[in-house]
């Protein structure tokens, strides 16, 4: 027994040095699943491998709602991560929530990791930053709303395929002659608040709520009912009406009609590259989110889709030298022009754009650059930077509800965007109370 304790005492003591050395971990809390999770996945595993200090654990929490609210509990529990991926329409809350976050500026200055604001693309970048300029959270999965064609759909239904689609007026008579020509899906949307009211709002540089969509203030109020998206919402209805624009769902039910090629036109996000390019067996190309022509000053340039990532509050100094460590690594021109090619999501640096560029990606890929030209072609204006918007996650449920009734025929745009300013405008009156 003796010899026995003996042992045990001299493999403890031989293990106490590793055990001081153990890597600090950073908990990485993500929306991720399906392939997008696969290459999140395998960005944490060769970021641990390319060092000895720090080990990043990635969870999936559910789709970006649920992340959100599974951070906020966290938080409220004293259990929160490190790094918490939070979807566009959450950056208000993510501000307001005083004491919860740590701002992404302070963390990279902290830990001495690289770290250059002005690396990233302004459309990006501005979303995500105070009125101070300072950057509140790292972009890490940009996208913005583009037109997906299945090009043997429109030959099937005797339409030329290279048709002009820059316009909704031209995408109407391309309507016209799908359905003329048999063809059962000629439209189908993703995320309808996102592309045809927000994303219709800043292409045609109209505003969408006062005080810039939000940035310069709390005190806001919606303006999504004006003539630009009411003329755009009623052509849609009268689409639906028609069976030229099929309705599938709020999020992205859509993408499996088109990707099983039972859709001939597709409104999506840049990001949808990911699960088309694996799936689509047809052959497809991707164009420009169409405009009104005469409309506004259309066309200016989409806003960004997908999401930030936030560092909480409440953790050790070690840790957040990690986290910063981490983000600088998903940063960096390798990693994000890889993530760019790999997703359709955007280069978040123009460094990583002009990277993809050099390697021949986009001569090899047609199309895979629109997206970047879109966004960059020209600089953001007051109506085109964003939205800030508090309680944006329950209003966008209050205008998808709206929408509906345009869909079903129930509503006409001009009542259904009346009611959903009313009933938005009372959410952010509660949300400006709680936040002066």
């Amino acid at each position: 027994m003796k010899k026995s304790f003996i042992g045990a005492l001299a493999v403890s003591t031989m293990l106490t040095p590793v055990a001081a050395m153990a890597q600090t971990e950073i908990q990485f809390w993500h929306a991720f699943t399906g392939r997008l999770g696969e290459l999140v996945a395998a960005q944490v595993e060769e970021f641990n491998a390319s060092q000895d200090d720090y080990t990043v654990v990635q969870t999936h929490k559910g789709n970006y709602s649920e992340t959100l609210n599974a951070g906020i509990a966290a938080f409220r529990a004293g259990e929160q991560p490190h790094i918490l991926m939070v979807f566009e329409v959450g950056t208000a809350t993510m501000m307001a929530a005083k004491g919860a976050i740590r701002p992404v500026h302070e963390v990279m200055g902290e830990s001495g990791a690289t770290f250059d604001p002005d690396a990233y693309i302004g459309a990006v970048k501005g979303y995500y930053t105070s009125t101070d300029g300072d950057m509140l959270s790292l972009p890490f999965n940009s996208s913005t709303p583009v037109l997906w064609v299945n090009r043997d759909a429109m030959e099937a239904a005797g339409v030329d395929p290279d048709t002009d689609l820059s316009t909704w007026q031209n995408v109407g008579t391309t309507l016209d002659a799908l359905k003329a020509g048999g063809e059962d899906c000629p439209l189908v949307t993703a995320w309808q608040s996102w592309i045809h009211l927000e994303n219709l709002s800043a292409y045609h540089d109209v505003p969408f709520a006062s005080k810039d969509n939000g940035f310069a203030g709390v005190d806001t109020e919606l303006m999504l009912n004006g003539e630009a998206q009411v003329a755009h919402l009623s052509a849609m209805g009268q689409w639906a009406k028609d069976g030229k624009f099929i309705y599938t769902g709020r999020r992205n039910e859509g993408g499996a009609n088109f990707r099983a090629g039972e859709c001939a036109l597709f409104t999506e996000s840049s990001a949808g590259y990911a699960g088309i390019k694996a799936e689509a067996e047809f052959d497809f190309d991707v164009r420009p989110l169409p405009y009104w022509e005469g409309v506004g000053n259309a066309p200016q340039n989409t806003i960004i889709g997908g999401a930030s990532l936030w560092v909480m509050e409440g953790h050790e100094v070690e840790e957040y030298k990690g986290a910063g460590t981490f983000l600088s690594y998903l940063s960096s021109s390798e990693v994000q022009a890889k993530w760019h090619q790999d997703t359709g999501y955007l280069p978040i640096t123009t460094e990583a754009g002009e990277a993809t560029r050099a390697a021949g990606f986009y001569d090899e890929n047609p199309g895979t650059d629109v997206a970047v030209i879109q966004m960059t072609t020209n600089q953001p204006t007051a109506n085109s930077k964003g939205l800030r918007l508090g309680s944006f996650d329950q209003i966008r449920g209050i205008i998808d509800e709206e929408l509906e009734g345009i869909w079903s025929g129930d509503k006409t745009a001009q009542e259904a965007m009346d009611s959903a300013k009313e009933r938005g405008d009372a959410l952010l009156r509660r949300f400006e109370a709680a936040n002066r």
